[in-house]
């Protein structure tokens, strides 16, 4: 499918007649997809999405500014303001498609006046410039075949979309369905249903009056709880969507609280008895160090002087003790000459020994006599208590020391973090705020959960009570009905039934694994820190998505930015157009949203260009901004690009060639 050309005229902002080609370009380097829209907010970029909505889908187009409105009051109020009575209102979209085969041409005009006759748009269908009345009577079903309404969002989206799809833990119901319809997902249950009805009118065929008013009694009993369980089965989904916004208010409460200090304020208290506790450390602490340094730790400042001290006064004490030797030295040598006079010994001898003794006196007494070397005059007792300070006291007190300083200076780093903890804690009227606001989000989490477990819990029973019904009215048909002999066919429901759900078990699976490497392929592709996520992995139930980093590890999605929640986002939406293999084209309302430069210029570069075959996109000048569009140029992607003047004062816009830049 491609689009052509869109045509408003007197629609919204666009005054008069204003025709848009929207043909990609195919050039020497391939083909360049993107048709770029620029315009201010409120200039009319919406206003364009609607209308290719509106051709498309009539009164079942989900348009931005439709809302609540019936469908006459909505074509009313998209009336441009300075339309005449008798003039008319259209919007026409020119698209290709292939049929049978066959490219063909499609023009799709709805025009309407103020007024509206009957409340409703006249359609106008041409194929091949030809009017087509079997396509003009059957166009919702036809336009169905190529471009389903259920999976339109899925390719025709805005950035507030893909915002919210980035911030819910899962999928909008809406989202699912649409899911569900382009993986052709809901085949199966369609079929389900479509069985469900021909055994009921086998049943009334074959039953008779009595019977008949029983099934029908049993019918409205198994509609009715249906009925309740489709709704409780509702009400749990916006529940979950709902508890998915409030457990992100949660979270962001948390964060406010903890970053303007509401959790050192709710710890202030027990912080300010560690911060006494501690201080009352460091004066043990330093008064420790102030005893030391009272008794023996100075005299570390003078350690060589008192090495050098204790090794004189050692020589000065071995020189005293010399004095006191030498007479009884030399007596005891005469006692010895004398003694070896009467040994039988030589003469030489005794005079070699006598040599001896003289010499080791004399040197003796020299040292003796060497005064100028005695100068500390230190007696026995003080020599010993210097040797017992060096040795002892001293290094004792100085190990001592050290350990009291690493310990205060420990105790100090605490002390400074506590008091810079306390200097952040809010004050108590805004401690009391942010408390009440993490309360509030708190009570309002814990209240959905709570009435998402109600609900799951009415679901059940809806189910219980659904089932018990179904299997009484199988019963009552197999008690009447059997008697008939055609039961074959109440039989064949239930086993192609059966058949049917694991059908659509194993189609989910094959589907969604298919779905889970596509969109980590692309995550990945999109992603600028591609060592993030390894995996993503999609949840049958609700299509949730959950990550897991190249060790397998899951990967919280709150650890995301809100840029990489955003491009998951597009990534989902990318892999979900590739694994449908529909050739549908692309159009972004809002593109960049708040993604950063690093992942903006991903998108431009990786995400853009690729797509689709056509790609629209209706920015601001904040969004595609001049660096981003000329990257988009450089790459030859660009195909045409328009601005939408918008003038305040008539509040119109004319559509002209060109960009802002």
């Amino acid at each position: 499918m491609l689009f052509l050309e869109l045509t408003v005229e007197n629609f919204g902002p666009y005054r008069g007649k204003q025709v848009i080609d929207l043909r990609p370009k195919i050039n020497e380097n391939g083909v360049s997809p993107i048709v770029l829209f620029g315009g201010m907010n409120g200039g009319g970029k919406t206003t364009l999405m609607d209308a290719m909505r509106l051709a498309l889908y009539g009164q079942r187009a989900q348009c931005s500014t439709k809302g609540s409105l019936s469908y006459p009051d909505f074509l009313k109020q998209a009336v441009n303001k300075h339309t005449l009575p008798h003039e008319e209102t259209s919007v026409e979209l020119l698209f290709e498609h292939i049929v049978k085969n066959m490219q063909v041409q499609f023009r799709v005009k709805r025009r309407w006046t103020r007024n509206p006759k009957n409340g409703k748009d006249i359609l106008g269908i041409l194929l091949d410039d030809w009017p087509d009345s079997a396509w003009l009577e059957t166009w919702d079903e036809r336009i169905e075949d190529f471009f389903p309404i259920g999976i339109s969002n899925l390719f025709l989206f805005d950035g507030e979309q893909v915002k919210e799809l980035a911030d819910l833990e899962a999928p909008p119901n809406v989202v699912v369905k649409a899911i569900q319809s382009l993986l052709g997902l809901e085949l199966a249950e369609r079929l389900a249903i479509d069985l469900d009805i021909l055994a009921n009118r086998k049943r009334k065929q074959l039953a008779d009056s009595k019977e008949l008013a029983d099934l029908e009694a049993i019918e409205n009993k198994l509609n009715g709880y249906k009925l309740e369980w489709d709704t409780a089965e509702k009400t749990v989904l916006e529940l979950k969507e709902k508890a998915g916004i409030a457990r992100k208010k949660l979270y962001e409460a948390k964060e406010r609280f903890k970053l303007e200090g509401g959790k050192v304020a709710s710890e202030q208290g027990q912080l300010e008895q560690q911060l006494k506790e501690e201080r009352e450390k460091a004066k043990q602490h330093r008064d420790l160090l102030g005893k030391l340094a009272s008794e023996y730790l100075p005299l570390n400042l003078i350690t060589p002087l008192l090495n050098q001290a204790q090794s004189q006064g050692e020589q000065e004490l071995n020189w005293q003790k010399a004095k006191v030797a030498q007479d009884f030295i030399k007596e005891r040598d005469q006692r010895l000459f004398q003694y070896l006079e009467k040994l039988n010994i030589s003469q030489k001898q005794l005079d070699q020994i006598k040599i001896y003794l003289k010499d080791d006196y004399q040197k003796f007494a020299d040292d003796a006599e060497n005064q100028e070397l005695i100068f500390l005059g230190i007696d026995e007792k003080v020599f010993q208590e210097l040797k017992t300070v060096l040795e002892h006291q001293l290094p004792s007190q100085i190990q001592s020391s050290e350990n009291t300083l690493e310990a205060l200076k420990k105790t100090e780093e605490v002390i400074s973090s506590l008091e810079q903890q306390l200097a952040v804690a809010a004050p108590p009227e805004v401690y009391e705020q942010l408390l009440e606001n993490v309360s509030q989000a708190q009570g309002e989490l814990t209240k959905l959960e709570t009435a998402i477990e109600e609900g799951e819990q009415r679901c059940k029973k809806c189910q219980s009570q659904y089932e018990k019904s179904k299997k009484e009215l199988e019963k009552y048909s197999q008690n009447t009905i059997d008697r008939k002999n055609a039961n074959h066919i109440i039989d064949s429901v239930a086993k192609v039934q059966s058949t049917l759900k694991i059908f659509k078990e194993k189609l989910t699976l094959k589907k969604l694994n298919k779905l889970e490497v596509e969109v980590t392929e692309c995550f990945r592709y999109l992603l600028h820190k591609s060592d993030l996520v390894h995996r993503v992995m999609i949840q049958t139930e609700d299509f949730s998505l959950s990550l897991y980093d190249p060790q397998g590890q899951p990967v919280e999605k709150h650890r995301l930015s809100a840029g990489e929640k955003q491009l998951l986002a597009i990534a989902f939406l990318w892999g979900l157009a590739r694994v449908s293999g529909l050739n549908l084209p692309i159009a972004i309302d809002t593109p960049l949203g708040r993604l950063d430069s690093s992942h903006r210029q991903n998108l431009i570069e990786r995400y853009f260009p690729a797509a689709s075959h056509q790609v629209i996109l209706l920015s601001t000048d904040t969004e595609i901004a001049d660096k981003e569009v000329n990257s988009l140029r450089e790459q030859d992607a660009i195909a045409r690009e328009y601005l939408l003047k918008y003038d305040p004062t008539q509040r119109q816009t004319r559509i002209e060639p060109g960009y802002f830049f």
